[in-house]
Parts: structure tokens; C-alpha cells; sequence
């Protein structure tokens, strides 16, 4: 395995208040990790040493073969981060916004890169129109497109769909699935269940400052006891109503009746 993200140990405390207690992680070059755990948990405070935003109490960690701690300025040329909240200029158009980052990170062409990504998000239709009309999902497409200017290797995505209706996080979940086939190495974090379960190759507990499980979802299923099947009357959630009332699942059957269902 090639670790483009390596952690040992990692530490930090605020005072007196320990909120990584030794953190050890790898994620494999090209795969995305979801680093699951509750509020509080330390998810963000991981995520934000990786990206040099901050030092680390102790422990040693490198992203793409850069120690984050010794060569801050290289790891900052691999990566790209995107926060809990789209950061985009609302007074800019959605092309506007990516040419921009563009010209601050001294790239030739860079109108060309601008349509180049709006066209891969399924963003061509609304590039002209100022980001501030964009929609939840959209306005977090752009930002997702907005980071991978300049070709980060690997890119941290914490919490990317906080806020989003189910129809806008449906749309960011296929924006990181396109990360994932371009070969993008993708650490996010997330308190959504269903949501690791959905992107992550691997996923990663953090509980109290500490990754107490780390596997695929198969791995980290058969930590419970064996399934047994019961046969049990499945209704739809009233995400699957909202989704097929509005068309986004055209073929979704929301009259389904008795099925067949594991259960621990």
C-alpha cells in the first residue's frame, strides 16, 4: 500500500481539554477514507493539522510524503481543503470564482480552466450567473471544483454536505465519486452514517480523540454478531417519498411491501 496519508500518534490539547489522544491512520494513495465520529469528536482538529492549518501536540503525520510538521509549504502545494461551509464569492459568477482562483495560484489558461471544470461538475448551464443564485448543492459543487484547481493529490472534505437538503447532498456525493475516478486521494469527515457508507473505501471511527475502528464496511460489519434473516415489512423513508415526488428517482417504488431484510 502507498500511504499518501500517514498519521502516528497524533496529539493535540487546548489547555487543558485533550482533544486527540493518539491518533494513528493511513489512507492509501488514490482511495477515499471517511473519518466518522460525532460532534466533538476531533474530527476537524485532525483534518486541520493535516492541512497545516495547526500544530499538533504531538505524534508525526505526512501527506503525500511531506511531513506536515517539517515541510509545511510542500504539503500545502499537494492538497486542497474544503471547509464545513462552501467558500465561494457570491457576488461572482460561478466562472468567475474558478478563474480567479486560478490567476491567485499563477495558472496560464485560465479561463480554460474554468470551463474545463464547470463542465465536469454539471455546472456550463449556470457559469454565468452570479454564485449567490446557486442552489446548496451547487454552490458545494463549485467549491469541491474550486479546490482541485492547480491538481491537488489529496483533498480533505470536512463535513461537505452539513446543511444540504437531500436532493443537494445527493449531488455532492457524485461530485466526490467523480474525485474518486479521477484517481484523487479523499479524506473526509462526516457524522452521517449513511454517507460513509456510501463514498468511503475505508472508514475510520474516532471516538474521544482516538480511531477505535478502522476497516472497510465489510470488515467493520462483521465486528457485530452474524446476520439472520427476518422477513419484516419495509416502508419507505420519507427521503425516498421527497426524492421520487420530485423525480430524482424516477424508478423508485414507493409502494414496495414485504421484503426480505438482514438483521443483526
Amino acid at each position: 500500500m502507498t500511504a499518501a496519508i500517514r498519521v502516528r500518534g497524533l496529539e493535540k490539547s487546548f489547555g487543558d481539554l485533550r482533544v486527540l489522544r493518539g491518533v494513528d491512520l493511513d489512507v492509501e494513495a488514490g482511495s477515499v477514507v471517511a473519518l466518522l465520529g460525532s460532534n466533538g469528536a476531533g474530527k476537524t482538529t485532525a483534518i486541520r493539522i493535516l492541512a497545516t492549518l495547526t500544530t499538533s501536540t504531538a505524534g508525526t503525520a505526512s501527506v503525500a510524503g511531506h511531513d506536515v510538521a517539517a515541510d509545511p509549504g510542500a504539503v500545502r502545494e499537494a492538497i486542497s481543503l474544503t471547509g464545513q461551509f462552501a467558500a465561494v464569492d457570491e457576488v461572482l459568477t460561478g466562472r468567475e470564482n474558478l478563474v480567479l482562483v486560478a490567476r491567485l495560484r499563477h495558472l496560464r489558461h485560465a479561463g480554460r480552466i474554468a470551463d474545463e471544470l464547470l463542465d465536469r461538475f454539471s455546472l456550463t448551464d449556470a457559469g454565468s450567473r452570479r454564485a449567490g443564485t446557486y442552489s446548496g448543492g451547487m454552490r458545494r459543487r463549485l467549491d469541491i471544483a474550486m479546490s482541485l484547481i492547480g491538481d491537488p493529490s489529496v483533498v480533505f472534505l470536512d463535513e461537505p454536505t452539513t446543511g444540504l437538503d437531500p436532493e443537494a447532498r445527493i449531488e455532492v456525493w457524485d461530485a466526490v465519486r467523480a474525485l474518486a475516478a479521477s484517481g484523487t486521494t479523499v479524506l473526509l469527515t462526516t457524522q452521517y452514517l449513511d454517507e460513509a457508507e456510501q463514498l468511503a473505501d475505508r472508514i475510520a471511527i474516532l471516538h474521544e480523540g482516538r480511531i477505535i475502528a478502522d476497516g472497510t464496511l465489510a470488515e467493520l460489519q462483521r465486528l457485530l454478531p452474524p446476520a439472520t434473516v427476518e422477513y419484516v415489512e419495509k416502508r419507505p423513508t420519507l427521503e425516498d417519498v421527497f426524492l421520487a415526488v420530485i423525480g430524482h428517482r424516477p424508478d423508485a417504488d414507493t409502494t414496495k411491501a414485504d421484503t426480505t431484510k438482514e438483521v443483526a
